[in-house]
């Protein structure tokens, strides 16, 4: 029997499975996919150049379905100043009613979106942040264990502790992310309270993934192992894929004394998108993976991505666990 919950019920969408906002991965080929396997998939709103190519990649996704999707807004200090405002306006003015914050406090971003009846899903990497959170009005979030590609934090608590602490004290929809590629990991999920799973990895290694099939492979190569922790040293840890660049910034963050100028050649955003997801040279720059790439044996399409963890899902609910539950017996004992 097909899955519905309090996610699938807010945010109008057939199955309880989300592809959060990924950079440079996160556009309209793939999310429109997403959304037509019937998951709920992000657009990254700073992929995009400007708020204008924002609103162009709406209307493109907008174009390849007409099912609900939403966009992610990443709000980060950076050296150059970001035009915020500008973008939020533009999600809003497009007709998007989901949107998926990260970063920083959307406490500034909260009333424009809420007047707009947009509906919020803030990420969050530890159970105090997902409180202040939900305090200041978001309608759901998105908690990252350990195992998650990107930022984990700095607690290092993996998801098996972390999304029932944050489910038992939360009263909003919780959404576990870190970790999840399989139907058994979503029936986990759920098990431990959440509503839903995140996926960035998975939905990486899928046909229309906008990045090189070197990339893809790699992810179906690589095993659990196959991440590095960098930035610790700089109190702005990241998971990423090991390859001889991660390992060279992991080597060179730990030296005594080191900052992040020492690694920022080998670290540039832009190295990572255009040599490894445009031109598929994976020892060449730094990508995000997560340890879910052990759980990733094949290149799919989104839909059978989703179609294959919901049926495992199903089977486990109804007939696996099922199985294990039997009638208590009466022991007789014996003098």
């Amino acid at each position: 029997m097909p899955i519905r919950n309090e996610f699938t019920e807010m945010f109008g969408v057939e199955h309880p499975i989300v592809c959060g906002g990924m950079a440079a991965v996160g556009r309209a080929e793939l999310i429109a996919a997403v959304a037509e396997a019937g998951a709920l998939g992000f657009l990254s709103a700073l992929t995009q150049p400007t708020p204008e190519a924002l609103a162009a990649e709406i209307a493109r996704c907008k174009e390849l379905t007409d099912k609900p999707f939403g966009v992610n807004l990443t709000i980060l200090p950076t050296i150059d100043p970001v035009p915020y405002d500008e973008y939020r306006r533009a999600i809003i003015e497009s007709g998007v009613k989901i949107v998926e914050t990260a970063g920083s406090n959307p406490a500034p971003h909260l009333p424009s979106f809420q007047e707009a009846g947009v509906k919020v899903i803030h990420k969050a990497v530890a159970v105090r942040h997902a409180l202040k959170a939900q305090s200041i009005g978001v309608d759901a979030v998105s908690i990252d264990g350990y195992e998650c590609a990107g930022h984990p934090g700095e607690d290092d608590v993996p998801g098996l502790v972390l999304i029932p602490a944050a489910t038992r004290r939360l009263d909003i929809p919780v959404i576990a992310s870190g970790g999840f590629a399989t139907g058994s990991g979503l029936v986990a999920a759920l098990a431990l309270g959440a509503c839903a799973i995140n996926m960035g990895t998975r939905f990486e290694a899928t046909h229309e993934a906008p990045i090189h099939e070197n990339v893809k492979a790699q992810i179906v190569a690589n095993d659990e192992r196959s991440t590095q922790i960098v930035f610790r040293e700089f109190r702005n840890t990241a998971r990423v894929a090991k390859n001889a660049v991660s390992e060279e910034i992991a080597r060179l963050g730990a030296a005594p004394g080191a900052t992040f100028a020492d690694v920022a050649h080998l670290a540039s955003g832009a190295r990572g998108r255009e040599r490894v997801l445009r031109d598929g040279e994976v020892e060449d720059g730094m990508w995000w993976a997560g340890q879910a790439q052990g759980l990733i044996d094949s290149v799919e399409s989104c839909a059978d991505v989703v179609s294959a963890i919901m049926s495992e899902a199903e089977q486990i609910i109804g007939e696996r666990l099922q199985g294990q539950l039997v009638e208590p017996t009466t022991v007789t004992s014996v003098a």
